[in-house]
């Protein structure tokens, strides 16, 4: 029962939908800036070519050589000083494994946290996208429905007195409103004819 109960949850449950909605709102807005990006790149780009053009290949080969030989050097130095400082105690090396994997559970836990947030705010940023579709869908059926629907014209209802109610005077009016207790009005029921 708990299994159909989870199950009736989560099938029930729109923010996953609202975050698919509000991923899509949000790779929208992206692709709206694409434009003006390739028009940037479009202006920048023949300075560029130009300033590549201009380089001597000679020069680049030497500096190339010259950031590996120092990469190379510091790297060697490094490795040295790490096998140096290499603490070779178990029990050290037992509770430095310990604590680095305690502040990985405390790192993957915030990260959870982060991710859980981002996901929240996608959700609510889709179901407000949700609402502004619905609206504006609700918005276009609106207008369709009053440029279809002709404008109703007024129409005048004259109320006529009976012919008896005139001819009586108003002392008599008076005096029956008084005594008679207020007359109830019943509708018709309608009644469906029977089935031939």
């Amino acid at each position: 029962m708990a299994i159909t109960d989870d199950l009736r949850k989560t099938f029930s449950d729109p923010t996953p939908l609202y975050f698919a909605a509000g991923t899509a709102d949000l790779a929208l807005q992206q692709a709206k800036k694409v434009p003006g990006i390739v028009e940037q790149l479009r202006a920048e780009a023949p300075a560029r070519i130009d300033a590549v053009r201009g380089i001597d290949p000679n020069e680049v080969q030497e500096k190339a050589t010259a950031r590996a030989k120092e990469a190379q050097e510091t790297i060697q130095t490094k490795v040295n000083e790490f096998i140096g400082t290499l603490d070779t105690d178990l029990k050290k090396i037992g509770e430095t494994a310990q604590d680095f994997a305690l502040r990985s559970v405390g790192v993957a836990a915030e990260y959870a946290v982060k991710a859980r947030e981002t996901y929240e705010k996608v959700a609510e940023r889709g179901e407000q996208t949700v609402k502004t579709w619905r609206g504006e869908a609700a918005e276009e059926i609106e207008e369709l429905a009053v440029a279809v629907e002709p404008k109703p014209e007024p129409v005048e209802v004259k109320a006529e007195k009976p012919a008896e109610a005139k001819a009586e005077p108003a002392a008599a009016k008076k005096t029956a409103a008084k005594k008679a207790p207020a007359a109830r009005k019943t509708t018709a029921k309608k009644t469906t004819p029977p089935a031939k």
